[in-house]
């Protein structure tokens, strides 16, 4: 049953699947009322298909092809392929032609009718099919568009993810950093505490020792004073004859100056809490680092590993990280946080034994276009080969008399020099000449795994007497 088609179970007349069928002597099978229209006002009853005259004007009912169109109705119905028939709303017929004039899908009782004389008509599956060509035509666009959005979607529910990666990783850099400051901080804490205990105890023992010396001194001389005075209050004869041991005693306790504290027998409050927070400050530019370009790990080509203090990078893993505006078009390489668009800076870099490496810097309109070559100034190291390009002029070999490990990079946005110096041994390496007039960022590239690392210059801290 399920290889048969509609073709199979339509009435020669209507074209639609058999309703109540009858069968002529000629074997032909039709809908009864289909039949009845067609003998209506006509004098011979001819089958329509074979002209062969039937024997009756009443022919009997085909019971078997009945219930085969009955059994075929119930198999599309589970086979989820029997859709809501449209009829023609004029006739109740089913819509079997389509007028090219009115563009609308009609059955054979209109193509016959006033309303469509002259016009023409292709059946309704050509009709169909061109129709879906040119509607194809136009939907295309609409596909195209779709994926390019789904596209999109995808990508920002990718970044809707990645930044809350990016925030839990930040968040436990923060930490992190702020827990080596409060460790310092505790530390130092504990090392004044105790240097002012100490000072306490050493002052709060020589008081004490001082104090008992005091006190014996004190005693003896009461011990003396109290004999004395006993004498004194005695009687004559006995005060006499006593006096000379009295005086002796007396005598034996000469009067001495007032015991006096020494200069800095107090704690010294000054030298605990002068200048606390700033000398504590001061102090903490042995543990800080400051470097002068930081890297923007949302620059970096997803192949580049950004270092956690963002200072160096190296070729990894790759990884899937959604686009963004930010991420550098350019393969294994990465951007500074901060671009430059007047003044000069510098910046020092260790390639150490990086076999390749770029620096230099790239402009900020030239990051947006899709010129990988425009706005880049550099030199690049690669298989021992030393070479200086840019936009504003050819590329040009660099005599390498040594093996470059630390890099200075100088940039004067006014002057419209961009020099690289090889500092250690403090020797000009090329210089750019350029009128620049786009924001520069500082540039890094490498394919090894060998990380490039920005040097953090020296922390000073220095006091301005007022004048």
């Amino acid at each position: 049953m399920s290889s048969k088609s509609d073709e199979d179970f339509s009435c020669p007349i209507c074209h639609d699947i058999y309703k109540d069928p009858v069968v002529l002597s000629c074997s032909h099978s039709f809908c009864k009322a289909c039949l009845q229209r067609w003998w209506r006002g006509k004098q011979d009853l001819l089958c329509p298909c074979c002209k062969s005259k039937s024997s009756t004007g009443n022919p009997p009912r085909n019971l078997a092809l009945k219930n085969l169109c009955e059994a075929f109705f119930k198999e599309r119905d589970r086979r989820g392929s029997v859709k809501s028939e449209v009829l023609c709303s004029l006739h109740a017929e089913k819509l079997r032609l389509f007028c090219l004039d009115h563009k609308e899908a009609v059955c054979l009782v209109c193509r016959d009718s006033k309303k469509h004389t002259d016009h023409t008509f292709r059946p309704i599956d050509e009709a169909a099919q061109d129709h879906r060509e040119e509607l194809q035509k136009h939907l295309k666009p609409l596909q195209e568009k779709l994926k390019k959005l789904e596209q999109v979607k995808a990508n920002w529910d990718q970044t809707a993810q990645h930044i809350q990666v990016q925030a839990r990783h930040t968040e436990k850099q923060i930490q992190e950093q702020f827990e080596k400051l409060r460790q310092f901080l505790k530390k130092e804490e504990e090392a004044r505490i105790t240097a002012l205990r100490e000072e306490e105890q050493q002052k709060s023992k020589m008081m004490k020792e001082k104090n008992e010396a005091l006190s014996r001194d004190i005693a003896a001389l009461s011990h003396t004073v109290r004999v004395t005075e006993k004498e004194l209050r005695a009687e004559d004869a006995s005060f006499l004859f006593n006096y000379k041991a009295a005086v002796d005693r007396v005598q034996q306790r000469p009067l001495q100056d007032d015991p006096q504290l020494l200069p800095g027998a107090l704690i010294d409050e000054a030298k605990h809490l002068g200048n606390l927070t700033f000398n504590i400050w001061n102090k903490m530019k042995e543990m800080v680092s400051y470097t002068p370009v930081i890297l923007d790990p949302n620059t970096a080509d997803p192949e580049l590993v950004v270092s956690e203090d963002l200072t160096s990078v190296r070729s990894g893993e790759r990884r899937q990280l959604p686009k963004n505006t930010e991420r550098t078009k350019f393969s294994c390489s990465a951007l500074g946080c901060q671009g430059f668009d007047s003044g000069t800076h510098s910046w020092d870099v260790e390639v150490g034994d990086n076999k390749d490496w770029e620096l230099g810097v790239l402009g900020e309109h030239s990051q947006m276009s899709k010129s990988l070559q425009a706005g880049l100034w550099r030199i690049m190291f690669f298989n021992t080969k030393l070479t200086a390009f840019s936009t504003s002029g050819p590329e040009q070999d660099l005599s390498l008399k040594k093996k470059l490990q630390r890099i200075r990079v100088c940039l004067d946005f006014d002057e419209g020099e961009l020099s690289f110096y090889d500092l250690d041994s403090n020797t000009h390496i090329h210089t750019f000449k350029h009128t620049f007039t786009d924001t520069l960022f500082p540039y890094i590239y490498t394919e090894s795994r060998l990380a490039v690392k920005i040097l953090p210059v020296k922390v000073s801290v220095t006091v301005e007497q007022p004048s």
